[in-house]
């Protein structure tokens, strides 16, 4: 397996080492490590933030672990050639469509959500974004009507290929985990969430399996809240995804301890390829100082042996030696604790 790494800017470097080092720690045959520029660091260098060369080793590579991008001082350049483009061009240039979020909330943990902790300890679940369609992607335009008032329009739209793909990247998810996908649509409301709910229903029959079931969305983002547990994984669109995953992310807690995968069509060899990153940002503020928390970095990194490498053994080594340093104390400042970005690498790595 060849692993492009792409650390990027402010605590990317630094989490990524982290990453990386556990990933040498497990002393896994035939994984090669290739660094690329991406992000303000790119720019800066290249003078594009997702230079040619950096392509050329992502598409070259099964997997990209990636830190994060982001450089307040690099703000007043034309929207194309700002850092947080990197993220959008691999996506664009690599098809990635499915994008993989997990939340969990750590045994001991429980008082960080802002959930009540019997609530909050029951988290464990899985968001599957559609990630290339919807809203976001469609036309959309300005226009003044007749009697002179502006008018703001965005097309939202799903052909049934990119409903059926995303829905089978949703059913594989829960196979591995407990065999419930709940999809998410708005189908009492729009016909493009008719489609997506008849096409999902259709793919289920090839997953006999998986429970699975259907909510409106509005309702879904209450049941984040009131009855989060409930929840194995859950499939939808991306505007939906987009919210309810960062709701489900502050219902754990902490991002500093939040994975996340952008998957593009298996091979049907080793796994899907994918590019995986923390949800957290660049954090400039603390960039530098050997303060950012790596776990999240490093939990990415065990969703890429998973998804992409198929070494699901190894990545749950991974996950059981973050959970057994959390249940130890080693905590970053973002957990409430005082342990260092090296520190806690060090933590993970002993705990394999």
């Amino acid at each position: 397996m060849r692993i492009a790494v792409f650390a990027g800017d402010g605590i990317g470097p630094e989490v990524t080492e982290q990453a990386v080092r556990v990933l040498q720690a497990l002393e896994i045959n035939g994984l090669e490590l290739v660094e690329g520029d991406v992000g303000g660091a790119a720019y800066r260098k290249h003078g594009h933030p997702l230079p040619a060369q950096t392509l050329e080793i992502a598409r070259s590579a099964d997997a990209i672990l990636f830190g994060a991008v982001g450089d307040f001082s690099l703000d007043h350049l034309e929207r194309a050639l700002r850092p947080e483009q990197a993220v959008l061009g691999l996506r664009k240039e690599l098809g990635l469509f499915a994008n993989l979020r997990p939340a969990t909330v750590f045994k001991g943990l429980e008082d960080l959500s802002t959930l009540r902790p019997e609530v909050a300890g029951k988290i464990d679940l899985l968001i599957v974004r559609e990630l290339n369609g919807d809203v976001y992607f469609g036309e959309k335009g300005t226009r003044t009507l007749e009697d002179g008032r502006r008018q703001g329009w965005d097309m939202m739209s799903y052909a049934e290929d990119e409903v059926r793909r995303i829905a089978h990247a949703g059913f594989k998810a829960a196979q591995g985990r407990r065999g419930k996908l709940c999809s998410v649509d708005k189908a009492n409301v729009l016909e493009t969430s008719q489609l997506w709910r008849d096409v999902v229903i259709e793919v289920s029959a090839q997953y006999p399996d998986v429970q699975l079931t259907h909510m409106y969305v509005d309702n879904a983002a209450m049941q984040l809240v009131k009855n989060p547990g409930a929840f194995d994984v859950i499939v939808t669109g991306n505007l939906f995804g987009d919210i309810l995953s960062d709701q489900a992310s502050m219902c754990v807690g902490s991002i500093g301890l939040l994975a996340s995968a952008s998957l593009a069509e298996t091979d049907g060899a080793q796994g899907a390829f994918g590019l995986y990153e923390p949800i957290h940002g660049s954090a400039p503020d603390i960039a530098g100082k050997g303060l950012a928390n790596p776990m999240a970095t490093i939990l990415s990194a065990a969703m890429l042996l998973r998804h992409s490498c198929g070494m699901e053994a190894e990545a749950a080594r991974i996950e059981a030696a973050v959970a057994a340093a959390l249940a130890d104390g080693v905590k970053g400042g973002d957990l409430g604790g005082s342990a260092g970005t090296k520190e806690i690498g060090d933590a993970v790595i002993a705990r394999l």
